[in-house]
């Protein structure tokens, strides 16, 4: 275990002086105001100011994603929210569900796409929509478009990128990702080149996307999947470029895979597969132009997104202790890093896996809500249950207004040991993954709403099941239903 400090509502914090002494300072603006009427004062060899640009002092959330927008609701539901709470964002809007931005959020004006403030946090969570004004309702004081650049651990203060000082009782690291990027010396920074993380790479990306008439989508992933889906609803001339010799190779088996590129084929995207990027041409006029494979042929472009994956976006923390392994800032089953009174949730966020006994790190958005619900729990309650996560990935494409078919798939648990495939992707499929005899996880492609019920319960439970059983079903349905019965046996 990890030592943790609970700061709870009239946590004090203390401040070192010159000569040694401590001196109690109320977290909490309106105390220190009821303490000294000229703010914030150490006597130390004469009086010094500390001015802190936040109001909310004793819970400082650093990051305005997903899991910031989920934390923020569980400090609101467990009555710790007003005047407590601050969120320390590089972004201009208040926490959003940021899986939208490559799905819905790219389809073009005449397909209804999505757009702020429907899909604020926490929408996507059945939570109500955290707008604005919600934050400013519930008494939390969000910082916008100013990042954090700077830690303190022993002083407990942050700095931003505008210089501003900021306090904190507790601290959550909430930072997310950055877009892995093409060197600049390759065009990776070309107008016309683009990589999606937030809002404005979004309505950037549109912008290009409606002047364009080839794209080039480099990434055969999830993010390349869901961009390409989109250009499609742009009627674009759409190519999809990448090293491996499939689509979404840590997850899909090769028939699988075979399958979607059918379906995206159909949809008119051409696949470039096996191929290596040796750099991004420009045009006469400065934008990209054409994207040059390492055999020396071009595949000619005015707009390529990049979708190449993600890095941890440690930024100021990098001095916590870190898995070099897997990437990220180390964390224990409760969020808490080795450093008291400092926790990391979401993407950041190395962790055990408690089910199957291994040390990961999640990108992904059911990760980042529930991490944070989990670490704000346990900071402010006795909640001390380890986190016990099942791992889950969906991605839904081809969902705009007049498409022929829409596209929803959900896998939950371990994509380990043999594989059963079942169906035949008209109107659904279903994949088993079966280790030692037991069923380890399961994705299921149009499922109903009960079927991808059922998914969580399998990942979870380990059934044992017959094998052969499970490939001679003749339908997913009556797949699921022998994987059900392995439950009861």
């Amino acid at each position: 275990m990890f030592p943790v400090r609970r700061v709870m509502a009239l946590a004090s914090t203390t401040l070192p002086t010159k000569t040694g002494l401590s001196l109690w300072c109320p977290s909490s603006p309106s105390l220190a105001r009821r303490f000294s009427p000229i703010g914030f004062r150490i006597a130390s060899r004469g009086l010094v100011t500390a001015s802190f640009a936040n109001e909310n002092r004793e819970f400082v959330i650093v990051g305005g994603g997903n899991a910031a927008g989920y934390a923020a609701r569980t400090f609101v539901e467990n009555g710790m929210a007003d005047g407590r709470l601050c969120i320390v964002t590089k972004e201009a809007y208040a926490p959003y569900e940021r899986p939208a931005l490559t799905k819905a959020y790219l389809f073009p004006p005449e397909k209804k796409p999505a757009r702020l403030p429907g899909f604020h946090t926490c929408v996507g969570g059945g939570g109500e929509r955290q707008t604005p004004d919600w934050y400013k309702e519930k008494g939390i004081e969000v910082i916008y478009e100013d990042p954090v650049s700077g830690a303190d651990f022993e002083k407990q203060t942050l700095t931003t990128n505008t210089g501003k000082q900021l306090k904190y009782g507790s601290l959550i690291i909430a930072t997310g990702c950055t877009a892995s990027r093409f060197p600049d010396k390759i065009g990776g920074n070309l107008p016309g080149v683009h990589y999606i993380r937030e809002v404005a790479d979004a309505d950037s990306l549109i912008s290009s996307l409606g002047k364009s008439k080839k794209v080039v989508i480099v990434g055969g992933g999830y993010i390349g999947m869901e961009v390409a889906a989109a250009a499609v609803a742009w009627n674009l001339d759409t190519t999809i470029v990448f090293p491996e010799d499939q689509l979404l190779q840590r997850l899909f088996t090769p028939s699988l895979a075979q399958k979607y590129e059918e379906l995206y084929r159909q949809n008119g995207v051409k696949f470039v597969k096996g191929a290596s990027i040796n750099n991004l041409e420009a045009g006469s006029d400065g934008r990209v132009s054409a994207v040059k494979l390492a055999d020396g042929s071009t595949i000619e472009a005015e707009t390529v997104v990049i979708g190449i994956g993600a890095k941890p976006a440690i930024g100021p923390f990098e001095t916590l202790a870190m898995n070099k392994s897997i990437g990220g800032i180390q964390v224990d089953g409760l969020f808490r890093t080795s450093t008291p009174g400092i926790f990391a949730i979401g993407d950041v966020a190395a962790f055990p896996l408690k089910i199957y006994d291994r040390m990961t790190r999640v990108e992904h958005v059911d990760h980042a809500r529930r991490s944070a619900q989990h670490c704000v729990k346990s900071l402010l309650t006795a909640h001390t249950d380890t986190y016990d996560y099942l791992p889950y990935f969906y991605s839904r494409v081809f969902e705009y207004e007049g498409s022929p078919r829409k596209v929803w798939w959900q896998f939950f648990g371990d994509n380990v040991g043999e594989t059963v495939e079942v169906g035949n992707f008209d109107p659904k499929i279903a994949t088993f993954w079966i280790d030692n005899g037991r069923l380890k996880g399961v994705l299921v492609e149009s499922g109903s709403p009960e079927e991808f019920q059922l998914l969580p319960k399998l990942a979870r439970s380990q059934p044992i099941v017959d094998k052969a059983k499970l490939a001679s079903a003749s339908s997913v349905e009556e797949a699921l239903e022998i994987a059900q019965a392995a439950l009861q046996s």
